[in-house]
């Protein structure tokens, strides 16, 4: 299942469990883990892109490894809502991971690298510093939206 509906998802998702948020871009994809209780996405990984089937396989790996239940996967919409090249993308890249049988969610990234790179240039960190977070921390940022939606759709039921 994929879906952008935080009810929907959530509804997937009856036990709770770990989530891995996905930053997939085209050269990397940046990988965070959050708790079974969702409440703290923490950057995990990030790792090269070489072909779907090898990315697949790390993901699938690592995603056994953690127990993760679901996936949240930043969708970079263009700053009016619309859908741009990378969104197809990225769609096409979450209806093949649909193979691992494990709820998609599709989240709004818009912001997340322009925030996590204001706060990675707020702590003083070089440009090559920065280069080598981004990705897993804007997956850290995407998730804990994420999160932070499900627990406010949680509560007010």
């Amino acid at each position: 299942m994929i879906t952008a509906s935080i009810p929907e998802f959530r509804e997937a998702l009856p036990g709770g469990g770990r989530l891995m948020g996905l930053d997939v871009g085209t050269q990397t994809i940046g990988i965070a883990l959050c708790d079974a209780g969702w409440t703290i996405a923490t950057p995990a990984e990030l790792l090269k892109r070489v072909k779907f089937t090898v990315d697949l396989a790390r993901i699938r790996t690592f995603a056994a490894e953690q127990s993760v239940t679901g996936f949240v996967l930043g969708l970079p919409l263009n700053l009016d809502g619309t859908d741009s090249p990378r969104t197809q993308s990225t769609r096409a890249f979450a209806r093949n991971l649909a193979v691992l049988e494990k709820p998609i969610l599709l989240w709004d990234e818009r912001w997340s690298t322009q925030a996590v790179t204001r706060t990675l240039i707020d702590a003083d960190a070089s440009r090559a510093r920065r280069a080598e977070l981004v990705d897993k921390m804007a997956a850290a940022y995407i998730l804990q939206g994420a999160i932070d939606a499900l627990a406010g759709f949680s509560s007010a039921f």
